[in-house]
Formats: C-alpha cells, structure tokens, sequence
C-alpha cells in the first residue's frame, strides 16, 4: 500500500493532535506518496510514523497555556497513619512557614524534658530583629515568655519570633537548627532538611508532603497540648488584631482544628491542616496551590471525600524514596490563581460533583460553562468572595475570636540543649550569631529601608495608635508601644488582606 492520501493521513494525525508539529508530519507524508515511497509497508516506516505521531501528540500538550496546579499533597488517618489518598508525596517541595510545626515541636520536647517552661524567656535580638516579614518587630532586649511565643508564630507566623525562640530554647540559632533536623531524622523524615526555624527562601530547606504529614501527626500524637496553639484564627496584641493566614479554614469547614499554612514564591501556597468529626482526625498536606482559597477549598475538599472513605491501604511511613526534585524558582509566577469563575467551577459545594477526587486539572470547558456567574459578582462586576467562601468552604460555623496575646512575665532562661553544643545563657544575653552573607545583605536593606521609614516618619501612625501595651503588662515599666521598633513592621499602615490570601 502506498502512502495514505493526504486527506486521510490529515484527518488520522489531527484525531491525534491539532498543532504545528502534526502540520509537520502531514506534509512528511506528502512528499513521501509524491516519491512513491511506501511508508506503512514496512517496519521501519510505520515505526517512524509511530515517533512523528507520539511527537505531535506531546509537543502538543506542552504548548497548553499553563493551568493552576496543587503541586503534592496527602491525606492520612491521624491515629493510623494509614493514607488515604496521595498524589506526589514524596516529591520534594519548599515547606514555607510549614517549618514553624518543627521549631514548635523542638520547643515543646524541651518543656517536656524539664529544659524550660512556658514561662521561660525569650529575648528578642539583632540577629531575630532582623528577619523579614511577617514578623512582630520587638525592639531588641524585648523580653516575652515561651507560651507567648509559641502563639505566635503558630498563628501569626511570624518569623523574629521563631529565631528568638530557637535562640532561647538551644542558645543559638545555629544549634537550634541543628535539634531541628536531629528530631527529622529521628521521626524518620528522610526528605527533610532544615536550615533555618522559619521557613523563608532557602533552597537547600526541602521537604516532602509524607514528612510534614509525619510531622503533623508527631505533633497532635506527642504534644496533645499543642492543639491549644494553633487552633486560634487570630491573635490580638494589646488593641492590634492579627488575623491567620488559616483562619477561613478554621472558621468555616466543620470540625477544623489546626494546623499551619506556608507561602513563598518557591512552594506557592502550603497548610497542614486536620479536622476531626465523629472522634475520627484526618490530616491533610497540601503544596503548591496557586492561592490561599484554593489551598483551603482544595483541603476542604480533601477533608469532605476522606471522612467517606473508612479504609487507607500503605502507612504514612512506608512512602519511601523520593518521586522528583524541587519546582524551579519562581514557582508562583508560573501558577497563578485561576480566578473566581475557575474556583466556583471546581469547588462549588452546590454543584460539586460527586465521586472521587479531583485532582490537578482546571475545570474543563463543559464546567466553566455551567458556572452562573451572576450568582458571585458584585454590581460592580467584581467578585463577591463573601458569597464565594460561602459556596467553596460553607458559612463560617463560629465567630471570629481572637486569642488575647501579651509579653506574659518571663520567669529565668531556658536551659541549652548540651546536644546542641549550647549552655545556659542568661535570658539578657541570648547570643547574636554572625549573620551569613544573605542576612547580612538584608540587614542593610532593611537599615536602608529604617533611615527612610524615620525621615517620613512624619505620615506614619504613631506608636499608641497601632501597639498598646497589653492589660496584663501593667506591672512592667514600658510605656504604650515601647516595645516595637520606631518606623516598621506595626508601625505603618498595612491593608486588610484579600480573603483570596
């Protein structure tokens, strides 16, 4: 048989992929049947047509327009460990401020082992101060208590916070770190590694959906008390609210009692989130959203299916190996939000379809085309993400209460893990280490940034207006404010964040 007319050999390659490179194989063909060459007559030739046709098909995909992806993420029983579903677990990923769950847990093993207490102090320094946002901005010699630092960096997240405490808790930062990837090892983490206690851009702090799900269960299964942290979806500080990053989660989805979100640029969007209904706790890990309501919709979504589903098949810790390397930088460029009208189609609770799980992919056109916009855009034609966290996550279950947060009274230092090369160092001396290169290029950033913010100091809200000294601070001396840094951090005007964020 000689070579297939043109119309045919058009109609069976475009059955296969619309796309230049099947324009490509099309006039291949041509130019074979005009030579009188018989390519499907031999082995050969139909073997070369096979590797034009696969070629076509997958260069094709590749040209798609980018679309938002969850880039890994598990679901496990929290008591079992058993998992229910899974997809990537063991790629390596950036955990964000995800981190902030080990530099609790390293912090609750040393109240345990008699090495501090919640009322032990913590003292804000140089090195702590100058970390970047989202952070508190205590003055430097600010002194504060354990249990108070936990909160917030478990709802605040705020990233001075945690180095003050990993300071505190092993006398450095460094050695504090160390402890940190001592008790990955020994939870069997085997994808983890930590290089500092808040989780801001790294490359060479990597983890996988498997190890922060071991980790989240570690935490709920060896610091029960640790629940009364991170359940909060907000803290407030004298007259200054600050809100979650989880709190929609929380506020919303039935049974939702913690645990941690995560972002930048690198990972995107992360949580570890667990909800408990009917005495049952699931606890799900998600990386890489393209937004904070998609991580959260997408958990929610998680949460509803796995509470459906009574058995798991392998453990948690019997996810071996690792299944790909790290996105490449600049992740979140790449996977942006898909927009309003692309969440409503995917997590619609009224028209939600039923059945398995929906994985990575956008709605399809069919979906998108069922979505009745109407019925979420404002007059104004903007979306109205009231009435979409009503249709993605359900209306808010519980009011927003904030937990009232103040330096408490610290009563002496925590003792340094000798494991982690530290002493006991009293509280007002806590060590500054030696910034690396990286710090101490924004360090000169942010005193660049400082001398700015003074010389137009003038247009800023003052002290007493943003930072009150708590109630239950009146026996100290410090005056309304004192304690945050003048210029910065609480000390400007900041916009209410998107419900989207």
């Amino acid at each position: 048989m000689r070579g297939l007319p043109s119309a045919k050999c058009s109609g069976f390659l475009v059955a296969q992929q619309k796309g230049k490179q099947s324009l490509t194989c099309v006039r291949f063909l041509k130019r074979c049947d005009q030579r009188g060459i018989h390519v499907f007559s031999s082995t050969i030739g139909r073997l070369i047509i096979s590797m034009l046709v696969v070629f076509g098909f997958v260069a094709g995909l590749t040209s798609q327009p980018a679309r938002a992806d969850i880039g890994a993420f598990i679901l496990i029983d929290a008591k079992t460990g058993k998992v229910l579903e899974q997809k990537n677990a063991t790629r390596k990923w950036y955990p964000a401020s995800l981190t902030k769950m080990m530099t609790a847990y390293v912090t609750f093993k040393a109240i345990r082992e008699g090495r501090a207490t919640l009322n032990s102090a913590v003292v804000q320094s140089k090195n702590s101060l100058s970390e970047p946002p989202s952070k508190m901005g205590f003055k430097v010699g600010t002194r504060f208590t354990i249990d108070t630092a936990l909160k917030i960096i478990l709802i605040k997240s705020a990233n001075d916070v945690a180095v003050a405490l990993g300071e505190a808790i092993a006398g450095s930062e460094s050695g504090f770190i160390s402890m940190m990837n001592a008790e990955a090892r020994r939870l069997g983490m085997s994808n983890t590694r930590f290089t500092n206690p808040h989780g801001l851009p790294d490359n060479g702090q990597i983890t996988t959906a498997r190890d922060m799900a071991i980790l989240a269960m570690a935490l709920r299964r060896d610091f029960p008390e640790s629940r009364d942290f991170y359940k909060y979806p907000g803290v407030r500080f004298g007259k200054k609210t600050l809100r979650s990053a989880n709190r929609e989660f929380l506020l919303r989805v039935p049974g939702a009692n913690g645990m941690k979100t995560g972002y930048i640029c690198n990972s995107g969007y992360n949580v570890a989130a667990s909800v408990t209904r009917r005495g049952r706790t699931l606890i799900a890990v998600i990386l890489g959203a393209g937004s904070g309501l998609e991580r959260t919709a997408f958990a929610r979504q998680l949460f509803d299916k796995g509470f459906k589903k009574r058995r798991g098949g392998k453990t948690v810790a019997s996810l071996t190996g690792s299944s790909g390397n790290p996105p490449a930088n600049g992740y979140c460029r790449r996977n942006r939000s898909p927009g309003a009208k692309a969440y409503m189609a995917r997590f619609d609770m009224k028209n939600e379809p039923s059945g398995g799980f929906l994985f990575f992919r956008s709605a399809d056109d069919k979906q998108l085309k069922k979505v009745d916009e109407s019925g979420f855009t404002l007059a104004n034609g903007k979306p109205d993400w009231a009435k979409i966290l009503d249709r993605t996550l359900g209306p808010r279950k519980i009011a927003y209460r904030p937990l009232q947060v103040g330096l408490g009274k610290p009563t002496g230092s925590p003792k340094a893990s000798a494991s982690a090369g530290g002493t006991q160092i009293p509280a007002s001396d806590v060590p500054t280490p030696v910034a690396n290169p990286v710090r101490r290029a924004q360090m000169e950033i942010r005193a660049k940034m400082q001398k700015t913010a003074e010389v137009g100091s003038s247009g800023a809200i003052s002290q007493a207006a943003v930072a009150v000294q708590p109630v239950e601070q009146k026996a100290q001396a410090a005056a309304p404010g004192s304690i945050f840094r003048k210029g910065l951090d609480f000390t400007v005007p900041v916009p209410a964040p998107s419900p989207r964020k």
